[in-house]
């Protein structure tokens, strides 16, 4: 009690463009190693690099979604460091005039708001990817990846735990994912961040000694780096140990501890200067409202919208605003089918159900909006039953079916003669006997038995609001 943490976090967002930053090649994530690289990603000599303007653009949109200062001119500079991913040697990166300065995020926790201040963001390229091969007893390198765009978004040592680090990170996954400049699915890698952690007195203005722990992508693993390598600092300081180094480290999740990498870089160990080869880009009050202009609504916009207007939960409003995916299938559903509610209902009950069986996540799912408004407006009829819509569901998702045409195709309708389900209640009755006298008796997990097998006998066709009501008649008719 103390000591307290001091944190700082440099998050990398890969910047959601077609091709790399500086050349042509694809970005596609999970293709064949070093299928999309050619001799200027490769940091051939004598290969130019080529800014792409659509990931400047992308940087205008994180800049404006983040309260940040845009700069009026940025410039690219070059990181030079050795190491077997970075095939030229150096890093293009920002140093010097970065796209935008002092931005800012509130975040809240279970007992505080609090506001998160940003040094900067900036653009630079990422490096390849090294692929240890147990096999072959090798270290193999992908390039893939090399010069992929990247923002890089720096705070201020303003955290004080590890609840606020994940706060400020799902509040800045959640803009800039609806924003669509980043898909920001950390198990891909397209977000990522280095977490600079030390300790100091309670009290204290001076921090204390920083270490680095490097790339990660999961905020569960990301609370218990912090967590370990804050007792870790607090156990050194207490037992006046000179352990403490300013260094860099990875997190080892099998074994809950941070292992020591390497010393921790200065900024001079980098030897930053001017990329003599790409000119300074000019940002125009134009530019920035056009970007500004084309900015969708933010989860929080949407959030509020959908608790005041539309009266939804807390809850059910929070799952569709944290996910892009969710929120666009609920917009676009709800042009076509205008029952909020019901539209929720679907999403969360049976949408994310079916995807969680097909091991997808939510920002994975994708359906045609329409097919599925009309799925929700044929059970609201009664035109089918909701069993039938469940598997009515699957089907859209796996082959684009539509449900009207499958429907009448399967002789799926909702039965809701009344002559046809009494003849089934009576069957049901007749042939389970025992079971409508334990109801008559007392106990009422025998009434969802016989609803059970008048929906057999029925092939699930029927209707259950109605085999319910009807049910529920002729027992108490023979009750009396």
């Amino acid at each position: 009690m103390n000591y307290e943490t001091v944190i700082g976090l440099e998050t990398h967002i890969e910047l959601a463009t077609k091709s790399k930053l500086f050349c042509a090649c694809a970005t596609t994530f999970g293709v064949d190693a070093n299928e999309n690289i050619c001799p200027a990603c490769m940091g051939m000599p004598g290969m130019t690099a080529v800014t792409n303007y659509h990931a400047v653009t992308l940087g205008i949109a994180a800049a404006l979604v983040t309260n940040s200062e845009i700069a009026a001119t940025m410039t690219f500079d070059k990181k030079s460091y050795f190491y077997p991913d970075l095939p030229g040697g150096y890093q293009i990166t920002q140093m010097f005039a970065p796209i935008c300065r002092n931005g800012w995020l509130d975040i809240k926790t279970a007992t505080a708001t609090r506001r998160i201040t940003l040094k900067q963001i900036h653009i630079e390229e990422d490096a390849g990817k090294l692929v240890h091969d147990i096999v072959a007893g090798a270290t193999l390198v992908d390039f893939n990846r090399a010069s992929v765009p990247l923002a890089e978004i720096v705070t201020n040592p303003d955290f004080r735990s590890a609840e606020e680090v994940v706060a400020y990170l799902e509040k800045l996954r959640s803009l800039l994912s609806f924003a669509g400049i980043s898909d920001c699915k950390m198990q891909e890698g397209s977000m990522r961040c280095d977490v600079n952690i030390s300790v100091r007195k309670v009290g204290d203005v001076t921090f204390g000694t920083r270490t680095e722990i490097k790339n990660m992508n999961s905020l569960r693993a990301i609370t218990r780096a912090i967590e370990y390598e804050s007792e870790r600092h607090i156990d050194a300081l207490e037992s006046g140990s000179n352990e403490l180094i300013q260094e860099t480290r990875r997190w080892d999740d099998g074994k809950g501890i941070t292992v020591a990498m390497r010393d921790k870089e200065d900024a001079a160990d980098y030897r930053y200067f001017p990329n003599p080869e790409l000119l300074p880009i000019t940002i125009s009050d134009e530019w920035i409202d056009s970007v500004r202009a084309s900015l969708p609504e933010s989860a929080e916009a949407k959030y509020t919208r959908m608790t005041t207007q539309m009266g939804l939960s807390d809850y059910d409003s929070r799952i569709i605003t944290g996910s892009r995916a969710l929120s666009q299938i609920f917009d676009e559903t709800l042009r076509d089918f205008s029952k909020p509610k019901d539209v929720v209902n679907w999403i969360m009950v049976e949408l994310l159900s079916v995807a969680k069986g097909d091991n997808k996540g939510e920002d994975d799912i994708s359906i045609d909006s329409k097919k599925f408004a009309k799925l929700i407006s044929l059970v609201d009829q009664g035109v089918i039953n909701r069993t039938i819509g469940k598997e009515i569901l699957v089907k859209i998702l796996a082959d684009d079916i539509d449900p009207e045409k499958y429907i009448a195709a399967h002789g799926l309708a909702s039965i809701t003669d009344s002559s046809f389900i009494t003849r089934l209640i009576d069957e049901v009755m007749s042939e389970y006997a025992a079971s409508v006298a334990e109801y008559l008796g007392g106990n009422e997990k025998a009434y969802g038995f016989l609803v059970g097998q008048v929906m057999r006998k029925a092939e699930r066709k029927a209707d259950p609001k109605t085999v319910n009501e009807m049910l529920r008649a002729e027992l108490k008719r023979r009750a009396n």
